[in-house]
C-alpha cells in the first residue's frame, strides 16, 4: 500500500532539450513524409503521432492522467475553432440557397478580365479581409466564387487559391477587427493601432510585392472563349437568383463585424439571414429541403455539370472530416505542452537570445514551430508572445517588435502548413489540396521573410523595460 501511494505521489519525469528536439523532430518526420512526398491526406499521421507520443509519454514515466489531462487541454483550446467550422458549413449552403454566391460568380464574370483577373482576387480579398476581420470569412465567401470564376477562365486552381489566400490572410492580419491581431496586441500589452501600424511597416511592402508577381502571373494567362464565360452566366442565371438584394447577408456580415460581434453569432446570423433571404424569393421551399441544405450541404440542378460541381457544397456534414483532422491536431499539441516538449524548447532558445536579431530570428522560428506541431494559431501568438515578453523588454526593445513578428509569423504561417486549423480550413472549403495552392500563397512566405529582416534592423532602446512600455 505504501508502495502504491509513493508512485502515486512521484514527481513526473522533465523531458529535456535534446529530447524534446528528437521528438519534435520524429514528429515531423511522421506528419511530413506521408503529406508532402505522398500526397496522403493528414488525419492518419496526426491520429499516429498522438498515439505514438501517448504511449511514449506512459513508457517514459507520465501518469495516464498527465496524458489524459494534455488531451481535454489541446482540446479545450479548439472549441471556438470548432464550432466556427461547422458555422461556415452552413454559411456557404445557405449562401449557394439564397442566390450570394451565385451572384457574387455572375457579376464578377461581367468585370473581371482574364488578364487582370489574379490582381483582383488579391485585392478584393484584401478590402473583405480587412473589412470583415476574418480571413476564414473571406475564403468561404469571396474565396468560393473566385474559385469558380478561375475555373471558367481556365486558372490554375491552386494558383488561383493562393492568391484568394494570400488576399484574405493580409487584410486580417492588418484589420482591427481580427481576432489574431487583437490577440497579438493583448499579449504585448499595447494599443491595437499602434500594433497596426508597427504591421503596416512589413505588411504594406509584403503586400505590394505579391500585386506585382500576381500581376505578372495574370499577365501571362491565355485568353479564354468568352462562349464558355457567358454560357456559365446564364447557367448562373437560370438555376440562380441572382439579383442586387443578394448582396445583402454580406452586407450583414460586414455590419456585425464592424460592432465587433463575434465570429460564430455572426456566421450563425449571416445564415440565417440568408435562408430568409432564399425563402422568401422561393416560397414554396420545404422546411425539409432548408433543414437538409444546412446539414448536407446545397446540391445544384442547373444541368450545367461545371455549375453543379461548382455549387453543390458547403452543410455541417461537409467539415466533418476537417475537424477530426483538428481534433487530432489539438490533442497532439496538447500532449507535446503537458509533456513539456514546446517549454523545453522555447526556454532554450530564450536563454540564448542576447541581440535583437537571435530575439527576432528565434521568436519568429517559435512561431513556426508551435503552428508546424501544434497546428493552432492562437496558441502561436501566445505561446511564442508569453515566453519571448521579458526579453523583449530585457533587451529594451518595443512590444510591438514583439507583437508584429507574433502576427506575421504566429497568424499569417498557419494558412501555409497543410495540417494547421487554417490550412485544413481552406483545403476543405476550396476543395483543394494544400499543396496545390501553398506554392502561391506569396504573402505568408514574404510577411515573414520582411518582419525578420525588419526585427534584425531595430534600435535598441536605452530605456528601461516601465519606459518602453509606456511609449507604446
Amino acid at each position: 500500500m505504501k508502495t502504491i501511494n509513493k508512485s502515486k505521489n512521484s514527481p513526473e519525469p522533465v523531458i529535456g532539450f535534446s529530447e524534446s528536439l528528437l521528438i519534435l523532430g520524429v514528429i515531423l518526420c511522421i506528419l511530413g513524409y506521408p503529406i508532402i512526398f505522398k500526397h496522403q491526406e493528414p488525419q492518419a499521421p496526426l491520429f499516429i503521432s498522438f498515439v505514438l507520443l501517448a504511449v511514449y509519454g506512459r513508457i517514459r514515466g507520465f501518469k495516464w492522467d498527465t496524458v489524459m489531462g494534455g488531451m481535454r487541454h489541446g482540446l479545450r483550446a479548439g472549441v471556438d475553432p470548432l464550432i466556427i467550422f461547422l458555422s461556415i458549413g452552413v454559411l456557404i449552403a445557405t449562401w449557394i440557397f439564397s442566390g450570394t454566391i451565385p451572384t457574387i460568380m455572375y457579376f464578377g464574370f461581367e468585370i473581371i478580365s482574364v488578364k487582370f483577373f489574379l490582381p483582383t482576387v488579391f485585392i478584393v480579398c484584401t478590402l473583405v479581409g480587412v473589412a470583415c476581420g476574418s480571413s476564414f470569412t473571406t475564403v468561404s465567401t469571396m474565396g468560393i466564387a473566385f474559385i469558380g470564376i478561375g475555373a471558367t477562365l481556365k486558372i490554375n486552381p491552386g494558383l488561383t487559391a493562393g492568391v484568394i489566400v494570400s488576399g484574405a490572410f493580409c487584410g486580417s492580419n492588418i484589420s482591427p477587427l481580427s481576432g489574431t491581431t487583437n490577440l497579438a496586441a493583448s499579449v504585448g500589452e499595447i494599443s491595437i493601432y499602434k500594433h497596426i501600424k508597427s504591421l503596416l511597416t512589413t505588411d504594406i511592402p509584403a503586400w505590394a510585392i505579391c500585386l506585382i508577381l500576381y500581376t505578372f502571373l495574370g499577365l501571362n494567362s491565355k485568353n479564354v472563349s468568352l462562349g464558355a464565360v457567358h454560357q456559365m452566366m446564364a447557367g448562373l442565371q437560370s438555376g440562380f437568383w441572382i439579383s442586387g438584394w443578394a448582396f445583402l447577408p454580406v452586407l450583414l456580415l460586414i455590419v456585425l463585424a464592424i460592432f465587433q460581434v463575434p465570429a460564430i453569432p455572426s456566421l450563425g446570423l449571416g445564415s440565417l439571414f440568408a435562408v430568409v433571404l432564399g425563402w422568401i424569393h422561393a416560397p414554396k421551399t420545404s422546411l425539409t429541403t432548408i433543414t437538409n441544405t444546412i446539414m448536407t450541404g446545397y446540391v445544384s440542378h442547373t444541368g450545367d455539370k461545371t455549375i453543379d460541381t461548382l455549387l453543390s457544397k458547403g452543410g455541417i456534414s461537409s467539415m466533418l472530416t476537417s475537424l477530426a483532422l483538428i481534433i487530432f491536431a489539438l490533442a497532439l499539441g496538447g500532449l507535446l505542452i503537458k509533456f513539456n516538449i514546446i517549454s523545453a524548447i522555447i526556454n532554450h532558445l530564450t536563454g540564448i537570445v542576447k541581440t535583437p536579431g537571435r530575439l527576432t530570428f528565434s521568436t519568429a522560428l517559435t512561431c513556426i514551430g508551435v503552428n508546424l506541431l501544434v497546428g493552432e494559431h492562437y496558441l502561436a501568438i501566445i505561446l511564442p508572445g508569453q515566453s519571448f515578453l521579458p526579453s523583449f523588454d530585457k533587451l529594451g526593445l518595443k512590444r510591438v517588435d514583439l507583437t508584429r513578428i507574433l502576427n506575421d509569423a504566429g497568424a499569417a504561417v498557419n494558412a501555409i502548413v497543410p495540417w494547421s486549423v487554417s490550412g485544413v480550413f481552406i483545403a476543405s472549403t476550396l476543395q483543394i489540396n494544400p499543396l496545390s495552392f501553398i506554392p502561391w500563397a506569396f504573402f505568408p512566405f514574404l510577411v515573414t521573410i520582411l518582419t525578420i529582416i525588419a526585427g534584425m534592423l531595430v534600435k535598441v532602446s536605452v530605456k528601461s523595460p516601465a519606459a518602453n512600455l509606456a511609449t507604446e
